[in-house]
């Protein structure tokens, strides 16, 4: 056995001729009547897995040789925010990731190679791969692949299945918190075998006896792959047959590998190390293969015979049914279209893609030292704060602030094993969770949580990238590089972004400071949030990198987008709306109520025509990218600036057209980013998003439903009554809350914390004195505050 390691303007009618224009995807009235169809039945994971496909849409996307953007989701079964997924694989991400990204399923994709049962973020690292195999097989990364029917394709929360035409074997998959399931019916054979192999790194694996196959993969940290290297794998019969087999991948010239494969042999170790077990079968026989994996082997033996972790399949698929239905039925929606239902509930369900559980309280977890540690709480994986925080963590404290409590005790202890706090990819935005969740009164030693959110944002030594720089002057200098720094080009320190998504930080830990009774904190903090202004250029009335003396970058095309030169993943136009803290003060840098509307409109009409491909700027409406994250807020700023029917007209036309309007009825916008810009439809369909979620403000846009019942954490209810709404009655032309006059467009959380009511009476045309009075904006950090955090109408 082998040992293994451990000011209001006029209504301008071309205004609202684009925002109601391109919306053939919408479907009919939204008041039509339908049958009866529960949430569950509604959603499709299969949602997010294609690209949209019209041209002004995709902008010139995607780079020569490589293939358009799907939302990058799977449409595997789990369950919400799982430490593992049972999911198909129809990407041969062992030979490369053709997008840049390890996805391992694109719908469009015809060709199934495999299923894997890891926790992987994107499928493509997660090992081991399994494959139910009749006849002849070959060992990877050569995988002989399936073709399959998409007709026989079918995918539900918690469950997934498709019928392999070439082995003509049913595979299907469900899951528990810790365990995958998949169940293969074979057809008559003495040749049905099921591959189990380790990716491109390898690792070691053996056979341990007639039912089950162990091992280690080489790669797979804690915060890559929450649910840790080690597996377990249990088949439901013994097996006829096995044997053992790797690819030696590191001699040039010799094709794809050379391989070594022996029947009987119960260890091996290597590249794709793997094994291969046969079965002898009858038509309709079937083998359940059950999978768990751990920080250690002893780990994935007992979560693979954990309380929950239950054998029989159909019974696990009911469960991880009845708990997705459990959370969906706190969201009901009624009137709309069907293809909006399904698109609501297709996209709540991805919303809970992220964090993921480490270890559930009372369970073993090992923490960032390699130690052993029993859960006192439920562990949660690091947050994407760059992606989700922007607008999945403000849906998370709405329907389940108990876990949100739990993610942060998460994030907090993670903080103290490493000295800082998470920052996740760009910016430091942790702390808009942690300022989130105070003003929203989820209970929390945020006093612990502040000192290491405050070391992020002081100590040079930490995790904020060019800490120095930006405490020093108060913004961040850009390189100019040799040649063209557009896309594919993606060096550089996006000091433009850098420099706004700090400040927004900074806003958010002035707050923490302030509540804390720490004013020295708060009053640099609050000096520091006003630092995005150093960056704009009122020249030409953009933000705009600079260089290390201070000049400004010549020549500054507003329209290209960069990867980290000046912007991050953005261009001068998408980036200029990052400033959700201070909405006030970027129209006051650009002059004024009409001149940022004017330029708001600008924003939405002027024609994408960048040189560098930038992979995820797609979902365009002008120079609005749906995409990727920072300019998602854009069409909600209109609530600041006097003009809320033009955030009405667009937040319907991005939710008609630029999600499912493709011919698969599943194309997504750029990539969902781990519940991102599925939370972004979540929150929009239902009327409402939070631009600043680090504040407990929620911008009204217009419900495409004429109901919507939100069941809050506490049991309480928020209803959203849209009277009159249909297809063309996109305008709110007034509103009560609680039966009293709404005049703003805006609410905040202590303002439904209780239970709430808001009707709005919809119209086809604008109401532009609705909403529109400068004392009826959002609060703002330049605005003059408004007293308490409860607002009045």
């Amino acid at each position: 056995m082998i040992s293994l390691p451990q000011g209001r303007t006029r209504l301008g009618a071309a205004m609202v001729a684009l925002a109601l224009s391109g919306g053939a995807a919408a479907a009919s009235s939204t008041g039509a009547s339908a049958p009866r169809t529960t949430s569950i039945e509604l959603a499709n994971p299969l949602v997010g897995t294609a690209p949209l496909d019209r041209p002004a849409w995709i902008g010139n996307a995607p780079p020569p040789g490589e293939p358009l953007y799907t939302g990058m989701t799977t449409p595997g079964a789990s369950l919400p925010e799982s430490a593992t997924e049972a999911a198909p694989v129809n990407i041969n991400t062992d030979l490369g990731f053709a997008t840049g990204v390890p996805v391992a399923y694109d719908y469009r994709r015809p060709t199934m190679f495999g299923f894997t049962g890891g926790g992987s973020t994107y499928g493509a690292r997660g090992a081991p791969m399994v494959m139910p195999v009749v006849g002849d097989w070959t060992v990877p990364p050569d995988y002989l692949g399936s073709s399959y029917d998409k007709a026989t394709e079918k995918a539900s929360p918690g469950y997934y299945a498709v019928d392999l035409a070439t082995f003509r074997v049913r595979a299907e998959l469900t899951a528990t918190q810790w365990t995958s399931l998949m169940r293969f019916t074979f057809p008559e054979s003495r040749r049905s075998h099921v591959i189990v192999n380790l990716r491109r790194d390898g690792g070691q694996v053996e056979v341990v006896d007639d039912h089950t196959v162990r091992g280690v993969a080489t790669a797979g940290g804690r915060d890559r792959d929450a649910d840790g290297p080690f597996f377990v794998t249990e088949f439901s019969r013994p097996f006829a047959a096995f044997g053992t087999f790797h690819a030696d991948v590191t001699h040039v010239g010799e094709g794809l590998g050379r391989e070594d494969v022996q029947a009987g042999r119960r260890q091996v170790a290597g590249d794709y190390a793997g094994a291969y077990v046969t079965f002898d079968t009858r038509a309709g026989d079937q083998v359940t293969v059950r999978i768990a994996h751990g920080h250690s082997a002893a780990e994935a033996e007992q979560r693979l015979h954990a309380q929950d972790s239950d054998a029989d399949f159909d019974r696990v698929r009911a469960k991880a049914r009845a708990i997705w239905a459990a959370l969906f039925d706190r969201v009901q929606v009624t009137g709309g279209t069907p293809k909006q239902r399904m698109l609501f509930y297709s996209t709540l369900y991805h919303a809970f893609a992220s964090p993921r559980m480490i270890a559930r309280k009372g369970e073993h977890y090992v923490d960032a030292q390699g130690h052993d540690n029993v859960a006192d709480y439920d562990h949660y994986g690091p947050v994407p704060f760059w992606d989700t925080g922007r607008n999945q963590i403000a849906l998370l404290m709405l329907l389940q602030p108990k876990v949100i409590q739990d993610i942060m005790r998460s994030e907090l202890d993670r903080a103290r094993e490493r000295g800082y706090m998470n920052t996740s990819f760009h910016g430091d935005h942790a702390v808009l969770l942690y300022d989130g969740a105070w003003r929203r009164g989820i209970d929390f030693d945020y006093a612990a949580a502040y000192a290491y959110l405050r070391k992020n944002a002081t100590d040079p030594k930490g995790p904020r990238g060019d800490l120095a720089e930006y405490d020093r002057q108060g913004w961040i200098a850009d390189i100019v590089p040799e040649g063209s720094p557009s896309p594919p080009y993606a060096g550089g320190k996006a000091g433009v972004a850098t420099t706004l998504e700090y400040a927004w930080d900074d806003h958010a830990l002035a707050d923490v400071a302030r509540r804390l009774g720490k004013a020295d904190d708060a009053a640099m903090f609050e000096r520091r949030a006003a630092n995005y202004r150093h960056v704009f250029d009122p020249s030409v009335g953009f933000f705009r990198g600079r260089t290390a003396d201070g000049r400004w970058i010549s020549p500054f095309d507003p329209g290209e987008p960069y990867y980290n030169f000046m912007m991050k993943e953005a261009s001068g136009w998408s980036t200029l709306w990052l400033v959700p803290h201070d909405v006030q003060g970027l129209i006051d840098l650009l002059g004024g109520r009409d001149a940022f509307n004017a330029r708001l409109d600008a924003f939405f009409t002027t024609p994408y025509t960048a040189k560098g491909i930038c992979r995820d700027c797609t979902g365009l409406i002008g120079q609005y990218v749906q995409g990727n994250q920072p300019d998602q807020q854009a069409a909600y700023l209109y609530a600041w600036s006097g003009q809320p029917w033009k955030t009405q007209a667009l937040t319907r036309r991005i939710l008609a057209d630029l999600y499912g309007s493709d011919a698969t009825g599943y194309g997504y916008p750029g990539m969902d980013d781990q519940g991102s810009t599925s939370s972004w439809y979540v929150l929009s369909a239902m009327g409402f998003y939070p631009v600043d979620p680090s504040t407990p403000d929620y911008i009204l846009g217009s419900p495409i439903f004429d109901r919507v019942r939100l069941t809050l954490g506490n049991g309480k209810v928020l209803d959203i009554v849209a009277r009159d709404n249909t297809e063309q009655n996109v305008y709110i032309q007034s509103a009560t809350l609680n039966g009293k006059p709404w005049n703003k467009p805006w609410f905040s959380h202590d303002d439904i914390a209780d239970g709430a009511t808001l009707v709005l009476t919809m119209g086809p045309r604008p109401n532009p004195r609705w909403g529109s009075d400068p004392q009826s904006a959002p609060p703002s950090m330049s605005a003059t505050p408004r007293g308490p955090t409860r607002s009045e109408p």
